[in-house]
C-alpha cells in the first residue's frame, strides 16, 4: 500500500514505526542526499530535504497491478499541496524493491520497467492532458503531465553503477512540478549558475561522463523524456517509449 505524503523530519521522528523496507530506505536516502561530505550533485534536491520542503512517499513493488493508482493518488494529494512546500519542491517516491527485482533487473531491464510505469501511471490520470502542454513526447515542451500539472521525473535504479548519481538500492521516482523551474532556468543569473554547479558535481560524483542530453526545458534541442531515464553509459532508446492515450469514454458521477 502507497504511504502518505512525509517531511525528512516527519519520518525521522515515526523511524522504528515502519516497515523494515521503508526504514532501511529512508535511512539509505538520508546518507545519499543528506551526505557530511555535502557530495550530492542536485543541490535544490539537497536544500529540499534538509529544509523539509522534498516530500517522501512509500509506494509497492512497481510491477504490481495496484501501483500505479497508488501513486496516482499521491501525484494528486501532492499537486494540490507543493506550491506550499517551498521553492525546492519535489516528491520522491520509493518502490517495495523486492530481491528478485533489486539483484537481477540490468539497467535496460530497469528503463523498460519505467516507461511502463509511466503509461500506467497515466492510464489512471483523471483530469484531460494540459491544452498548453503537447502531447508528443518528441516536441521540446512536451514534459509529463497527471491531474493537470506538469513533472519533470528522474528515475534513480539499483542497477546504476557509473552513474552514481542516478543510483539507489531501492527503484525511485522522483517528481518535480515545472513550475520550480519558473525562477531556475538558462535565463536568470541564478539558473546559470546553479547549472554550472551542479554540472561541476556531477563530473565529481559519477564516474561516467555529463550524459549529453542534460538540457534547459523549452529549448528547442531539448527534449525531456530523454532526461527521465539516464543510463550508465551514453545510449538511449531511438523513440520515447511514452504514449498519451486519450480516454474515449470518462467515467459517469
Amino acid at each position: 500500500m502507497a504511504s502518505g505524503l512525509y517531511t525528512k523530519s516527519c519520518l525521522e521522528e515515526k523511524l522504528l514505526d515502519l516497515p523494515n523496507w521503508q526504514r532501511i530506505a529512508f535511512e539509505l536516502l538520508s546518507e545519499k542526499v543528506g551526505d557530511k561530505a555535502d557530495a550530492f550533485p542536485c543541490i535544490p534536491g539537497r536544500q529540499g530535504f534538509l529544509t523539509d520542503q522534498l516530500r517522501i512517499s512509500f509506494a509497492g513493488d512497481p510491477r504490481e497491478e495496484g501501483t500505479p493508482e497508488e501513486v496516482g493518488m499521491l501525484l494528486s494529494e501532492y499537486g494540490k499541496i507543493s506550491r506550499n512546500t517551498g521553492k525546492y519542491a519535489s516528491l520522491l517516491v520509493i518502490f517495495d524493491t523486492p530481491e528478485d527485482l533489486a539483484e537481477h533487473y540490468s539497467v535496460e531491464a530497469y528503463e523498460e520497467l519505467f516507461w511502463s510505469f509511466l503509461n500506467r501511471l497515466s492510464g489512471c490520470d483523471p483530469k484531460d492532458w494540459p491544452e498548453d502542454i503537447p502531447e508528443d513526447p518528441e516536441h521540446y515542451k512536451w514534459e509529463f503531465c497527471f491531474d493537470g500539472e506538469p513533472y519533470f521525473i528522474l528515475c534513480a535504479t539499483p542497477a546504476h553503477e557509473a552513474r552514481q548519481s542516478r543510483s539507489f538500492p531501492f527503484f525511485m521516482l522522483a517528481f518535480q512540478p515545472r513550475w520550480v523551474f519558473e525562477g531556475l532556468n538558462d535565463s536568470t543569473a541564478f539558473g546559470r549558475n546553479m547549472s554550472r554547479l551542479i554540472r561541476k558535481r556531477l563530473e565529481a560524483y559519477d564516474e561516467a561522463p555529463l550524459h549529453p542530453r542534460l538540457g534547459w526545458y523549452g529549448g528547442k534541442d531539448n527534449l525531456e523524456w530523454k532526461q527521465y531515464f539516464l543510463r550508465d553509459d551514453e545510449t538511449q532508446v531511438s523513440k520515447c517509449p511514452f504514449s498519451y492515450l486519450k480516454r474515449l469514454f470518462k467515467p459517469t458521477k
